[in-house]
């Protein structure tokens, strides 16, 4: 009983530690990730930084660290606890098994002594004969033959319960030593927080003696960002009234048709009864005018990828393979500006590919100032990708879902590699939160 009571606390232990190391793995893939983009983030902060002239990249590059790094020390944390919750466990757990051996060991001693009083045979007979009874007699003999077997199994109990108490000293001991090297770890990304906060409170302070020219630039990013979404309003308009023509062209078709058919057969009938031919007058065939979405949802084909694009919700690739999210959907205030972002800023390296979030066809390639906007129809939804450098389709074009659109391209004002990404429901700008899949 007490064997399977030692079993049953080896068994939740293994289970907690399975749960643990889940989690853990978890927590270091992120943080190795991080680490990755932050020591990205370093280089490109050095090349800026040998430019003696300060720019809005630097700037941004630093904001970006600093929260990258707030995130890592955030990690570092849940690590720090899990790791605490482990080592209580195993404290638990080496407690538990440590009096669990004492208790075998005591009733091994007590086996021993027995078993060396009754070693001689005749002692053994004795042991028998003195029974009351023959069927005390009887146990008392099988006593003895299991007596033996108890005792190998009870030595066999108790160096089981050391070697697993050996394992989980050493489990603990190797938890100890990884917690102070988190604690040693943190406490070097506090310090590197500490001058990156310090390096962006320099470079805030060398901008601000530029302010007329920082106040042009962003000016002109806020043109460009106006001008951007004015484009995909447009086209998303301009494709709109075309399936809503085709579709009131094809009512008024069949309404037409319907009407001659309708006529002939009334003409037939009444050559049939051998009357005079009814007078026919063509009435204007009223169509009602269809709304956006059953325009943008006329045909089975776009319905079907209206359906199929809606099906992966919450599972469309990110634009760009690796990238780091610079501003989400809303509205958010830098530098004490108020900007209104329509869907996704990502950050990514220049050159990066792009690439369509779900199959479609392309609606719009064009150039706004200097870089490309491209626009993807999925039936009754649309997504646009905007600063790229290049591209590689042409409007008409039907893409695949993750095939390549063009290469993210560098801002000239602001020094920063991303891609806008927005995603519209007819001409209603919708949170990409909700529809790309979770970053790693």
């Amino acid at each position: 009983m007490k064997f399977f009571k030692a079993a049953l606390i080896i068994i939740a232990v293994c289970t907690a530690t399975s749960v643990f190391a889940q989690t853990s793995d978890e927590l270091k893939r992120r943080k190795n990730k991080l680490t990755e983009e932050l020591q990205q983030l370093n280089r490109e902060y050095e090349e800026t930084a040998s430019n003696k002239k300060v720019s809005v990249r630097q700037l941004n590059n630093l904001k970006i660290q600093i929260n990258l790094r707030q995130e890592k020390i955030a990690n570092i944390n849940s690590e720090v606890r899990n790791l605490d919750n482990q080592i209580s466990e195993s404290n638990n757990t080496v407690h538990n098994l440590q009096s669990q051996l004492d208790q075998l060991k005591k009733e091994y001693a007590g086996m021993v002594l027995f078993a060396y009083r009754n070693q001689s045979a005749y002692n053994k007979l004795m042991f028998i004969f003195a029974s009351k009874d023959f069927n005390q007699a009887y146990r008392r003999l099988k006593y003895l033959q299991q007596f033996g077997t108890y005792r190998e199994r009870q030595a066999g109990y108790i160096q089981g319960t050391q070697k697993e108490l050996h394992v989980k000293i050493n489990e603990l001991d190797k938890d100890k030593k990884e917690k102070s090297n988190l604690l040693t770890e943190q406490e070097k990304e506090r310090t590197e927080l500490g001058k990156a906060k310090s390096n962006q409170v320099k470079v805030i302070t060398d901008l601000s003696k530029h302010q007329g020219e920082l106040k042009k630039q962003q000016k002109d990013v806020q043109q460009k960002i106006a001008k951007t979404n004015r484009e995909i309003n447009n086209a998303i308009r301009r494709e709109i009234e075309e399936m809503r023509r085709k579709a009131e062209e094809e009512a008024r078709r069949r309404a037409e048709e319907a009407a001659r058919i309708a006529a002939a057969k009334a003409k037939a009938d009444a050559a049939n009864n051998n009357a005079p031919a009814p007078v026919v007058i063509k009435k204007p065939v009223v169509i009602k005018r269809a709304t956006d979405s059953e325009a943008l949802n006329a045909t089975p084909e776009a319905a079907k990828l209206s359906n199929d694009f809606l099906g992966n919700r919450g599972r469309l690739p990110w634009p760009v393979a690796s990238g780091q999210l610079i501003h989400g959907f809303g509205t958010y205030v830098e530098d004490g500006i108020r900007n209104d972002n329509n869907g996704y800023e990502i950050r990514a390296a220049a050159g990066a590919p792009v690439r369509a979030v779900f199959e479609g066809t392309v609606k719009m390639v064009k150039d706004i100032s200097g870089t490309y906007l491209v626009i993807i129809n999925h039936g009754e939804y649309f997504t646009s990708y905007s600063n790229l450098r290049s591209v590689n389709v042409s409007v008409g074009q039907k893409v695949g879902t993750k095939q390549t659109i063009g290469a993210v391209a560098t801002d000239q004002i602001s020094g920063e590699s991303s891609v806008n990404f927005i995603l519209n429901k007819g001409t209603t700008f919708v949170d990409p939160r909700v529809w790309l899949a979770p970053a790693n």
